[in-house]
C-alpha cells in the first residue's frame, strides 16, 4: 500500500525536467523556496537543512522570506513564476483559509509548473486541485496529543515537587503561537486534554488556567510569529500578579514551539527560576526539538518538547522533487517513520517526545 501510494506522488510530480534545467543553469535558480517568516526558529532548521540538501544534489535555488505577509509572498511567487521558475517550494503564511494557497496553484496552473507546499499545511482540495501538486509535513493533531501524554505522564510523576502551593491542582499558562493555524489549534486543545487523561487515571484533579478571567486558556502571539518576544511579554506580565509570594503560582508552562518556551523560560529566570542546578523549576514544554531546546534541557532549563524532524521534511522535500522518473525508486523508503494519506499527495513526518539524552 505505502508503495502505491508513493507511486501515487510521483506521478503526480513530473519534475525531472525541472532538475534537469536547475544543473544545467548554473547562474540562475530554478528551484525557488518560500518561507513564511526566516525568523521562526523551527523554520530556519528546515532552511539550513533544505538548503543543505539541495546544494549537495547539485540544484540551484532562491529563497525568499515573507517575514509573516501573505501579500509580500504572494509577489514574490508571482515574480519568481515571471521570471521562469521551474519549481516553488512554499511555506504559505496564511493557513486560515484556502484563499492565498488556491492563488498560488492557480499561478502555478497557469506557468505549468510543480508546487510543494510544507509545514504548513493546506487543504486537501487545495492539494488535488492540481496535478502537480503536493504537501510535506506533519499530522497538525500529533504534536498536540504527544505534547500532552508527555505533560501528564511528568506530571503523574512529580506532582507534589510541580504543585507549589499544595492545593491538589497544577495552574498552567499557555502560549498559542498563531489563531486560525491548525497545528497552534491542535496544540493548544489536545496538550491540555491528553494531559488531563493521564491525570485523571491516576486519580488527579485537572489542570486549571492561571487567570480565570479569560475565557480562551491561552494567551496568542498577535503577530502570528510563534515568538520568543511574544511568551516572554506575557510570562513577564503574568508573574507581577502570580507568584509564590500570594500562592497563586503558575506551575506550568505549555508552549505551542520551542521558541515560545525559550521566552518564557527567559522570564522565568528573570524571576529566579529554571535557572539550572538547585534552582526552582517550574516544567516548561514546547515543540519542535530545536537545538537551543534541547540545550536548554540538557542543562536543566525546560522539561520537555516534541520533536518535529526539520532534516527528515527537507529529505522528503528534494527527495520527491528531485526523483519525479519513476515509481519503482522506492524514494522513501530510507526516511525513516512517515506516512503518507490516503488519496491525495500529503506526506506525514512523524513526531517523536523529546525528554533529554
Amino acid at each position: 500500500m505505502k508503495r502505491k501510494l508513493i507511486a501515487l506522488i510521483l506521478a503526480t510530480l513530473t519534475l525531472c525536467t525541472c532538475f534537469v534545467s536547475c544543473n544545467r543553469q548554473k547562474g540562475s535558480a530554478d528551484v525557488h523556496v518560500f518561507y513564511y517568516t526566516f525568523s521562526d526558529t523551527y523554520i530556519s532548521s528546515v532552511k539550513s537543512a533544505l538548503d543543505a540538501d539541495l546544494g549537495k544534489n547539485g540544484i540551484s535555488y532562491q529563497n525568499y522570506d515573507a517575514n509573516g505577509n501573505q501579500t509580500t509572498q504572494t509577489e514574490q511567487i508571482q515574480t519568481a513564476i515571471t521570471k521562469g521558475a521551474k519549481l516553488i517550494i512554499v511555506n504559505i503564511v496564511n493557513t486560515g483559509s484556502d484563499d492565498a494557497a488556491n492563488g498560488i496553484v492557480g499561478m502555478a496552473k497557469n506557468a505549468n509548473i510543480p508546487v510543494i507546499f510544507f509545514n504548513r499545511e493546506v487543504s486537501d482540495a487545495v492539494i488535488s486541485s492540481y496535478d502537480k501538486c503536493a504537501f510535506v509535513g506533519t499530522k497538525a493533531e500529533e504534536s498536540g496529543i504527544l505534547q500532552g501524554e508527555m505533560i501528564g505522564e511528568y506530571l503523574r510523576d512529580n506532582f507534589s515537587k510541580v504543585d507549589l502551593n499544595g492545593d491538589g491542582e497544577i495552574s498552567y499558562i499557555l502560549f498559542k503561537g498563531e489563531e486560525g493555524n491548525n497545528e497552534a489549534i491542535y496544540r493548544t486543545q489536545y496538550s491540555v486534554e491528553e494531559a488531563n487523561k493521564v491525570l485523571a487515571a491516576a486519580g488527579k484533579k485537572p489542570l486549571k488556567f492561571y487567570d480565570a478571567s479569560n475565557p480562551n486558556k491561552y494567551l496568542v502571539d498577535r503577530n502570528g510569529q510563534w515568538s520568543a518576544s511574544a511568551a516572554n511579554e506575557y510570562m513577564t506580565t503574568a508573574l507581577t500578579s502570580y507568584s509564590e509570594k500570594h500562592k497563586n503560582m503558575i506551575e506550568l508552562v505549555i508552549c505551542n514551539n520551542d521558541g515560545m518556551a525559550e521566552g518564557a523560560i527567559s522570564a522565568l529566570g528573570t524571576a529566579g527560576y529554571n535557572l539550572g542546578g538547585d534552582s526552582k523549576m517550574i516544567p516548561v514544554f514546547g515543540v519542535d526539538a530545536t537545538d537551543a531546546a534541547r540545550e536548554l534541557i540538557k542543562n536543566g532549563k525546560m522539561t520537555g518538547t516534541i520533536k518535529q524532524d526539520a532534516q527528515g521534511m527537507a529529505d522528503a522535500i528534494t527527495k520527491i522533487a528531485q526523483n519525479g522518473l519513476s515509481a519503482d525508486k522506492g524514494i522513501l523508503d530510507d526516511m525513516g517513520d512517515y506516512t503518507i494519506d490516503q488519496n491525495v499527495a500529503k506526506v506525514r513526518i512523524a513526531y517523536s517526545k523529546y525528554l533529554g539524552e
